[in-house]
């Protein structure tokens, strides 16, 4: 339908109204589908006429369109169910159940067998999650306010929710001009014509001798009426939590149109299929105007994939999302203060903080040279001049185009997710890669002749669980190699040089966005079927994009080949444009480049200036020019932390900008660097406490030319190329002081809240979990008996997650039922509990002897129970992708794969000699990793469940493999926490190699009872049968805190007979600095560092203040062993 047709249905939309006619309205609105009456569509659902609720949406929207019409229909069907329910009319809710809230159990089966249940209730408000249900209206209320949300927030009402600003009686207006026009074309006009129809033109009958009179305006047929359409008011942001769940390239993919190259708002007939479900795309076309239409690619894989898409989506797909928190911000948190500047030699053309080393800069030049920069020391640890490693492996092209011009430059360098790899691109041909081993050893790695010509941009991805490379270049295309050199793909499409790649995942689907210098947007599947989207960037040249660290947002920046530049936020829903940010100079002379920092800022390099924006409001924020000589577009990249910020220079080299946090971080490091200068005549005993822990020197950041011990006092103003800013070093001289060990020693250091608990006697806690959602601590008692606290939204706690500020409520349903566990004819005490939670918080899996038992969180109700012994389990896990699919260890060493659909053992997996105590399954590297009481681990393909490798931890001499080991994968699903009472260490999953290891020692000898990572994998909490709580730095397990007992038990407990410590530690799934301990006399505790701390102590420096790195004997976290073996 055409622009001028759509406002005609308004025009009538509007005729309609004045005229009375509302049915007519409402069913037209519905027909045409072009506007969505808020008013109407309330009023039918507080009337509870819900079969008129979901035919008028079906005019807009139905239930398989997309997450969020999933969910509003959904609501509607359950409030109808409800309402049956609370009517006792137990037939009509059954009819409900199986007519009209089928549909979603293909979409969560659990969530509809939850809601089956509720038949069984006598009043369905004994369910916890519905115990706050009213009556009938206050919950349609309810309803409607999530219903607005979801309604704006879908991008199939966009557009759609405010009738246009009209005249009153447009129509009748347009239709009198037309007659007056009509009546001044008569020959012989009337002064009062008498117009009786509209069905034909309006003509005056001429009359004998008259002349023609002056053309009079007709007078309207009717009176103005005004128009009753009220505008509506916008309505709150939906929640983040679920704009966040939206998976791009479904999105994308989804809204298929004719083509970005017509716009047009109709599709073109085509003869490619189209999906059952696609229909409605393409009967009511919904690109929006600055989002163009994409070619349909739409096949039979196609439909599969957006099955997959669709089902890929978490298991509680359809319930009420969750608002996060909000943080607040301001341009305080943006690294505007120039902490340094580095002279590199040459122009720099691309820079990249190492992912979890914050001040490790890697840099690329125009004159093909790398270097590693440890921006704390201001040294250059490493450099790499250009060079061909294997110039027979070369084509002849790249051969003679070298042999013509041997300049070359880098285009790009990067790091690999876990920073063991560095990724460069050159402008001829080439990429290397290196091998980084936290030496300032670069070894060479893999060299690939990539492209014809210059290779324009370079990623690593990792699509199969496997990692790989992306390159493009100026031969139009993009390819994807493993880490042996092999191309696995080949990707054409683009018609000109593609100039950036951008690898993302949403969920299980791994795809590619590229830009090409025409300005075309593609993305890519990793399936050779071709692109599956193509838009037209802003500006059509020159483009780069790049997610929000979170990966939730989209965003891409770049310039036109007239120089105007564009940043903007793309709707991936929609794949349209979602905001423009405006600020930039009217034209650059060149391309600009920008980068996105702490899921908040944006940051752009234009106008010799770095120009910084809020990701929510499309007017520039602020704007530095880092005390001048940045060049017109300068190039910039901030650290994972966002406390750093890396700017390139006009004079070949860079600045180093910092926020408060990041100058706290370079002056800690520069003190030690200064105080190494110093050290020869000004030998002063290092001042620290009694449990301070001084690190070695660390391998990452070794550095590559020693001072010299005779050099004076005071360092020379420029050291290694780098501009020390003596105004710093003296600043920081006054401020700072060598760092020294956390201690948290008395109970004001921090914040700690104990679970209230009934009279029950006490039993130890033998295991603590986390909800996922982290509003709840679940604990299985050496009893058998599980309890759960929550915490509630108040004044004092609004987010309503888990917190040491305020008590949490000792849960339990109306029946007060408890989730006890079968313990058979065995003794609860001598029983090896274990448990799980299902992704979704609605079912937890324990046991503790006897049988496995499946409890509904909600009830408490057991829902099945299995696995009876012997063997008794001894350890749980649900497998990541499915939760029908549990490896359950046994007391008799064997790993039962259990399927709990068709209640059958797939398979059992024998390699350990000693009962099962841990379980952790990686997704990336598609293996289960088991450990056992015979200190063995064993890697398992979780494809064919065949053994790949076993082996031994290794044990102090002397020491009989006896004892529980527990596993966990570091959040990047390659590195493994393996602990056991004489250890911690780290291991490399993919090799099976152990990275790191600390032992037991000083203030922290006593045996370790339990580990576990951070929600963010940067801290190791260790729990001591001493009652001290060890906080380390997870990258290098060096120590960094201390909490001693003192600090979280009154001193009649620490001065009892009996000993009493942490058997478990829990990490809360979203606070990185929150904790909880299951202790041995049965109390649970909750515990975070003192608000004005903020963490747990500070990440041990690299010399910690000592020259040379020297370490001293009181060292609670050098360890000879380990370092014999990094070494």
């Amino acid at each position: 339908m055409s622009s001028l047709s759509r406002e005609l249905v308004f025009l009538i939309l509007q005729f309609l109204d004045e005229e009375k006619f509302k049915e007519s309205v409402h069913k037209l609105e519905q027909e045409s589908g072009f506007f969505f009456n808020m008013k109407y569509f309330e009023e039918k659902a507080q009337a509870g006429e819900w079969d008129e609720v979901e035919k008028y949406l079906s005019g807009f929207t139905k239930v398989d369109d997309n997450r969020y019409s999933m969910k509003i229909f959904f609501e509607i069907r359950k409030q109808k169910y409800l309402e049956a329910l609370d009517r006792h009319d137990r037939a009509k809710a059954v009819e409900i159940l199986v007519k009209d809230l089928k549909v979603f159990s293909t979409f969560n089966e659990e969530l509809y067998k939850e809601i089956t249940q509720l038949l069984t209730l006598e009043n369905f408000r004994e369910n916890e999650q519905l115990s706050k249900y009213g009556d009938t209206k206050s919950a349609r209320s309810i309803m409607l306010i999530e219903l607005k949300k979801l309604i704006e927030a879908n991008p199939l009402f966009r557009e759609k929710l405010a009738f246009p600003t009209l005249k009153a009686s447009r129509l009748r207006t347009l239709i009198n001009q037309s007659l007056n026009w009509q009546h001044q074309l008569c020959k012989n006009p009337r002064p009062n014509p008498d117009i009786k129809t509209l069905f034909t033109d309006h003509t005056c009958a001429p009359t004998n001798g008259a002349r023609a009179p002056t053309p009079v305006p007709v007078p309207l047929t009717a009176v103005a009426k005004t128009a009753t359409y009220t505008p509506l008011g916008a309505h709150g942001p939906f929640p983040p939590a679920a704009a966040a769940a939206s998976n791009a390239l479904a999105g994308w993919m989804a809204n298929a149109a004719a083509s970005s190259s017509v716009q047009s708002a109709v599709v073109a007939a085509s003869s490619i299929p189209v999906p059952p479900n696609q229909v409605s795309i393409l009967k009511r076309p919904r690109t929006p105007p600055n989002g163009l239409g994409m070619v349909d690619y739409q096949s039979t894989d196609s439909e599969q994939l957006m099955k997959r898409l669709r089902s890929a989506a978490p298991v509680d797909e359809v319930t009420y999302p969750t608002p996060l928190p909000q943080t607040s911000w301001s341009s305080d948190d943006l690294p505007r203060a120039v902490a340094c500047t580095i002279n590199q030699g040459s122009s720099v053309t691309s820079m990249d903080f190492h992912p979890s080393h914050q001040t490790l800069l890697l840099v690329g030049s125009s004159n093909g040279e790398i270097s590693l920069w440890q921006i704390g020391l201001r040294e250059r640890l490493a450099s790499k001049p250009f060079k061909i490693w294997d110039t027979s492996s070369c084509s002849l092209p790249f051969q003679a185009a070298i042999g013509k011009d041997p300049s070359i430059s880098i285009s790009r360098v990067t790091w690999s997710p876990d920073g063991s790899l560095m990724g460069i691109a050159f402008t001829k041909h080439l990429i290397h890669l290196y091998a980084y081993q936290g030496t300032n050893d670069l070894r060479q790695h893999l060299e690939i002749d990539a492209h014809v010509g210059k290779v324009n941009d370079l990623a690593f991805s990792h699509p199969n669980k496997q990692l790989c490379v992306v390159t493009c270049g100026d031969d139009k295309l993009i390819k994807v190699w493993d880490l042996n050199g092999r191309r696995l793909y080949n990707f054409e499409g683009h018609d000109a040089p593609v100039y950036s790649v951008c690898p993302h995942h949403k969920e299980s689907i791994q795809f590619i966005f590229s830009t090409a210098l025409d300005g075309k947007i593609k993305a890519w599947l990793y399936d050779n079927m071709g692109s599956r989207v193509d838009y037209d960037a802003p500006g059509r040249w020159c483009t780069t994009m790049l997610y929000s660290a979170d990966g939730s947002r989209l965003f891409s920046c770049g310039t036109s080949k007239d120089g105007d530049s564009y940043l903007v936020e793309w709707n991936e829903s929609e794949g349209a444009i979602k905001r423009t940010y405006t600020g930039f100079r009217k034209k650059s002379a060149g391309v600009v480049q920008f980068d996105t920092t702490q899921n908040h800022f944006l940051a752009v390099g234009e106008d010799s200036q770095i120009k910084f924006w809020d990701m929510d409001n499309v007017s520039l924020l602020t704007a530095t020019d880092a005390e001048g000589g940045l060049p017109s577009l300068p190039r910039l990249r901030f650290n994972k932390e966002g406390n750093l910020l890396a700017v390139t220079t006009a004079d070949n080299g860079f600045k180093i900008l910092a926020n408060a946090d990041g100058l706290r971080a370079l002056r800690l490091i520069e003190s030690r660097s200064f105080d190494t200068l110093r050290a020869p005549i000004e030998p002063a005993p290092v001042k620290v406490s009694g449990a301070a822990v001084v690190a070695n020197s660390s391998p990452n950041v070794t550095r590559v030319d020693r001072l010299d011990r005779s050099s004076p006092a005071r360092p020379s103003s420029v050291l290694n190329g780098v501009d020390q800013k003596p105004r710093v070093l003296e600043d920081m001289t006054e401020k700072t002081k060598p760092w020294e060990l956390a201690e948290v020693m008395d109970p004001a250091q921090c914040r700690v809240v104990t679970m209230p608990d009934s009279a029950d006697p006490p039993s130890k806690v033998a295991r603590l979990l986390y909800t996922n959602s982290g509003v709840s601590l679940l604990a299985l008692g050496s009893n058998a008996i599980q309890k759960l606290w929550k915490w509630s939204r108040s004044e004092q706690n609004p987010s309503g997650k888990a917190t040491a500020g305020v008590a949490p409520q000792h849960w339990q349903p109306n029946s007060g039922l408890l989730m006890t566990n079968d313990v058979s004819d065995t003794n609860p005490e001598e029983a090896v509990p274990c448990i799980a939670l299902s992704k979704n918080d609605s079912y937890v899996m324990s046991a503790c002897g006897g049988k496995v038992s499946l409890f509904n969180m909600m009830t408490f109700k057991v829902m099945t129970t299995f696995m009876p012994p012997p063997p008794a389990s001894t350890f749980l896990a649900f497998h990541p992708q499915d939760n029908n699919i549990i490896a359950i260890g046994m007391e008799d060493s064997t790993i039962h794969i259990y399927n709990v659909r068709v209640d059958e053992v797939k398979t059992k997996l024998r390699g350990h000699q000693k009962r099962i105590t841990g379980l952790a399954f990686s997704n990336s590297l598609n293996i289960l990793v088991s450990s056992g009481a015979d200190a063995q681990l064993c890697v398992w393909n979780t494809d064919t469940w065949e053994k790949r490798r076993s082996i031994a931890i290794q044990l102090p001499a002397g020491k009989a493999p006896a004892g529980d080991t527990r596993v966990q994968f570091h959040s990047d699903q390659i590195r493994l926490l393996v602990f056991h009472e004489t250890q911690l260490a780290i291991y490399d999953a993919s090799k099976i190699e152990r990275i790191r290891q600390w032992v037991p020692q000083d203030l922290l000898s006593a045996p370790i009872s339990y580990a576990v990572y951070s929600c963010n994998s940067q801290l190791v909490y260790a729990a001591f049968c001493d009652g001290n709580i060890g906080v380390f730095d997870a990258d290098s397990l060096r120590l960094r805190c201390r909490i001693a007992p003192s600090a979280y038990l009154s001193a009649a407990v620490t001065n009892s007979s009996q000993p009493v410590y942490p058997l478990v530690i829990a990490a809360h799934p979203h606070e990185p600095n929150q904790l909880a301990i299951g202790m041995t006399d049965g109390a649970v505790r909750v515990m975070e560092p003192s608000e004005s701390e903020g963490k747990w102590g500070v990440a041990v420096p690299i010399d910690n203040g000592l020259p040379n790195g020297r370490t001293t004997a009181s060292s609670a976290n050098s360890n000879t062993a380990a370092d014999q073996l990094q070494r």
